[in-house]
């Protein structure tokens, strides 16, 4: 018999397990979680808008039961002539089951998932009821349960989220909100079958000369013992390689398989995502099939002059990884569609990004974001879900992350977009924080770890390395991020950093990138808010729509929010406090921020041999609720000038200027050497597999006044070497445009002083491939309140923008409707800024830049009739 399933989304009820009443509420559709409900129930209000989290708080601490009383489905059969499983993606988290009165399931693991045999229990009428324990309370009881054996420590909210396993951002983190889920959380289904393939996958390596690919081919089988099945491979459904063979006691067929030249799958931009289907066949109505890639992925380090390498190579080819870190998607996570998922990944590519961190305080994340990777061609990094903690290891909590690590490793093995698992997020820090005993070098004994203070090692260097080694044999692994050979988390020369001394820490000024950098910054970031229509949307009191606002402060959940942001803008910027200007200002430090780190450090990722640094990731791409946080995409996907900045230093061809960093407010800085210093740097990065020849014109244009103050450097039949950086001009000096200010015994005469920006424009024959902005620092010692920006409409959905002025920080105003093709960047006279536009009008575009009179203008758009009747054709 084929396969049958009967999904158990309608129908549902669930009432709270300590009221005194008997009322139970309907349920919309499962999967669900209890915050869905309770708003669609109006018992709370919206957690996502004012202040309403803390009305919602009360939740945190309640217990959840869900019932479902259901018909047995047409079309299955007796018992004894198949099996019926009742089947649960996820129990989000204390959980316990009943069908008909009987208890057939405990459970204490969000992210396990539970196949139930109730061929003996289901009955013509059924009822199925899950009880949900609090997780907060739950994991207080367990916290005092196992103190004599283990001290609980925390970096993020409370401990008692430690002992639990369930996502821990649900205890609230520094850009999300306290919301205990509970519920269905992911889909409840019942299956009957005579057999039931329940995975089919590869165990494969890519030779090294890239024409072969060779390995075994699995199926795990139930209820197929000593049967004959069948294992396929094809390519756009034509056969490739196929045998047939026996299923074993264990339910285990297996077979050697090798192919010819292959076709593999590349990331984005460097090939095709060339994706394979695998079919495993028991009868015509009994199979199983998925798509898989083959594709040659290495984690590369080897010592080298800066220490100890650490990029990724694929297909041969070295990767340098620009991208992000991802929380989940949603405090409420029922709520991610598949399409919302898409639409998050498609993103990434539109900026350029290759690599995508998935963070591990939030889930083992959903197929449709792996889906989506797959099919768009980007890299991911993935933890396992432990974060910023000093985590246990009791027997029952170990049987759990086994199970837990086994179980994800299946479902995702065959995604080729990922590319290594780390065993946490930030426990070797915590580790430092409260000095907890770790000798790399001296202890090797993963029993002796267990009776440490640090018993968590023997979870990420013992148990998690040799899951995955068992689970998917070629797959890279890394303890921790950040993590180097046992080293500080802070050393630049081996592993991974989370670079925090932007914001948090020392509070670096963005412009000291190049001192901060590492083997590969697996994390750093600037805050922002986002832009006006999800504020408002978030703080829906006018009188509340202020920076500082009781509201506003309670939205941003980062330790010293206010005190960080406002160093930042006053440090660089002149200061307005209303909400337009002020969020224009964040922005643009965020903006700022992001084009210092990511040129400088992929200006590191040099040539081959010398990779000083193999990959950038923002924290963070997402946010999980509407805030103000280090995203450079808000909530709602709409993203903040940042992103824009991020795709440009991320293009294939990519130029940088850099000038040498100096103080400006440190003690007994003079602010006037970066007007007496004309040095500068210029390079090309480029991730293109070809060399390329360019020209380079560089421009040096008066803020003041608009005009060239020197001749443009012209820079001919430049070759721009393939995947590596090219070094253009280094050190490379101008005239000083006022020679009196080079006398420093005499006044410095601001008057006289005429600062410009450096501009650079990279041609690949005819066509601007890259350009870069350098601009004298701090900006607020500028004049820029007068660009002289004009408008000028192509078409009904494309404007030119152009300024007579250099024009810092130019920001369309976004909504969720507005799509852009660019956004955050610079004017120069003389150019053209061409911005596609689409999903509102042109006439209803708002703007703002730094020094503009407001904080959000409207657009004022000419055009001649005959412009745009010619645009339109």
């Amino acid at each position: 018999m084929a396969l049958v399933r009967h999904a158990l989304e309608h129908g549902w009820t669930f009432k709270q397990n300590d009221s005194s009443t008997d009322d139970w509420l309907p349920v919309g559709k499962v999967p669900t979680q209890v915050h869905i409900d309770l708003i669609a129930n109006n018992k709370i209000p919206d957690p996502f808008i004012d202040l309403n989290e803390l009305a919602a708080r009360w939740v945190n601490e309640k217990g959840w039961t869900y019932k479902v009383h259901f018909k047995k489905p047409p079309g299955l059969v007796a018992a004894g002539s198949a099996t019926t499983d009742l089947v649960f993606e996820g129990l989000d988290t204390f959980a316990t089951v009943h069908l008909n009165g009987s208890e057939i399931l405990k459970s204490d693991n969000m992210f396990l998932s539970h196949r139930v045999d109730v061929s003996n229990i289901l009955q013509n009428d059924n009822v199925l009821e899950i009880k949900f324990d609090s997780a907060m309370l739950r994991g207080r009881e367990l916290v005092k349960e196992h103190s004599h054996e283990h001290t609980f420590y925390v970096r993020q909210t409370e401990v008692s989220r430690v002992p639990v396993r369930k996502a821990q951002y649900n205890w609230g983190w520094d850009w999300g909100p306290i919301l205990m889920t509970a519920g269905p959380w992911r889909p409840v289904y019942l299956e009957q079958y005579a057999s039931r393939i329940e995975d089919v996958w590869t165990h494969y390596q890519v030779h090294e000369n890239l024409k072969t690919v060779s390995g075994r081919i699995f199926a795990k089988v139930a209820g197929a013992e000593s049967k004959p099945i069948t294992l396929l491979l094809s390519l756009d459904g034509k056969p490739l390689w196929e045998q047939e063979c026996t299923v074993d006691s264990d339910g285990l067929a297996e077979a050697e398989f090798s192919l010819t030249s292959p076709l593999l799958w590349y990331p984005y931009g460097y090939g095709a995502q060339t994706r394979y289907e695998l079919t495993a066949t028991l009868t015509p109505n009994d199979k199983k099939s998925k798509l898989i890639a083959f594709r040659r992925a290495e984690l590369i380090q080897e010592k080298d002059e800066f220490g100890k390498s650490f990029y990724f190579r694929i297909n041969q080819i070295d990767i340098f990884a620009g991208g992000s870190c991802w929380i989940p998607a949603d405090s409420l996570l029922s709520q991610i569609s598949a399409d919302r998922y898409h639409d998050w990944m498609k993103l990434l590519v539109e900026g350029n990004q290759i690599l995508l961190r998935i963070w591990g305080g939030g889930i083992y994340e959903d197929d449709a974001l792996f889906d989506a990777c797959d099919e768009l061609g980007i890299l991911v990094w993935h933890d396992f879900q432990f974060a910023c903690a000093s985590y246990p290891t009791y027997p029952s909590y170990l049987e759990s992350v086994e199970r837990e690590a086994r179980q994800n490793l299946r479902r995702l093995r065959s995604h080729p977009s990922i590319v290594i698992w780390a065993g946490n997020n930030e426990d070797y820090q915590v580790q430092e924080r409260y000095h907890l005993h770790y000798d790399y070098e001296g202890d090797k004994d993963p029993q002796s770890w267990l009776k440490s203070s640090f018993p968590a090692r023997y979870i990420y260097e013992y148990l998690l390395p040799k899951i995955v080694k068992e689970e998917d044999p070629f797959m890279a692994y890394h303890p921790s991020s950040p993590w180097g050979d046992g080293k500080p988390t802070t050393d630049k020369t081996v592993g991974d950093i989370h670079q925090w001394n932007i914001w948090h820490g020392r509070m670096n000024r963005y412009q000291e990138t190049e001192k901060l950098s590492g083997r590969f910054i697996s994390e750093f970031g600037m805050e922002a808010y986002p832009h006006l229509e999800t504020i408002r949307g978030m703080v829906r009191d006018p009188q509340q729509q202020h920076p500082g606002s009781m509201t506003m402060d309670f939205r941003n959940k980062a330790i010293d929010h206010e005190r960080r942001m406002i160093t930042y803008v006053a440090e660089n910027f002149q200061v307005k406090y209303d909400l337009p200007s002020y969020t224009h200002l964040t922005q643009v430090v965020q903006a700022e921020t992001m084009h210092y780190a990511y040129k400088t450090w992929r200006r590191e990722w040099g040539q081959p041999g010398s990779r000083k640094c193999g990959g950038v990731l923002v924290w963070q791409l997402n946010d999980c609720w509407p805030t103000m946080s280090w995203a450079v995409v808000d909530y709602y996907l709409v993203k903040k000038p940042a992103f824009y900045v991020i795709a440009k230093a991320l293009k294939p061809l990519a130029v940088g200027l850099s000038q040498p960093y100096h103080d400006w407010t440190s003690g007994h800085a003079d602010p006037t050497v970066p007007a007496r210093s004309t040095k500068f740097d210029l390079w090309i990065a480029s991730s293109r597999l070809d060399a390329v020849t360019v020209d380079i014109t560089v421009r040096f244009i008066s803020i003041r006044t608009g005009r060239d103050v020197h001749s443009p450097l012209k820079l001919g039949n430049v070759l721009a070497l393939s995947n590596s950086t090219t070094e253009v001009l280094k050190d490379h000096a101008m005239a000083l445009v006022n020679p009196q200010l080079s006398d420093t015994t005499r006044p410095f005469d601001l008057a006289k002083f005429d600062p410009y920006v450096i501009h650079a424009v990279v041609k690949e024959g005819n066509e601007v491939v890259t350009t870069d902005t350098l601009w004298p620092q701090p900006l607020k010692y500028l004049d820029l309140s007068d660009g002289g920006i004009k408008f000028r409409a192509l078409s009904t959905n494309e404007v030119a923008i152009s300024a007579t002025r250099p024009v810092k920080g130019f920001v369309f105003e976004e909504t969720r409707a507005t799509k852009l093709s660019d956004n955050g960047f610079d004017l120069v006279p003389g150019e053209e800024k061409i911005v596609n536009v689409t999903g509102v009008s042109l006439d209803s575009l708002r703007y703002t830049y730094i020094g503009a009179p407001e904080g959000s203008l409207k657009v004022s758009v000419s055009a001649t009739e005959g412009q745009l009747s010619k645009a339109r054709l």
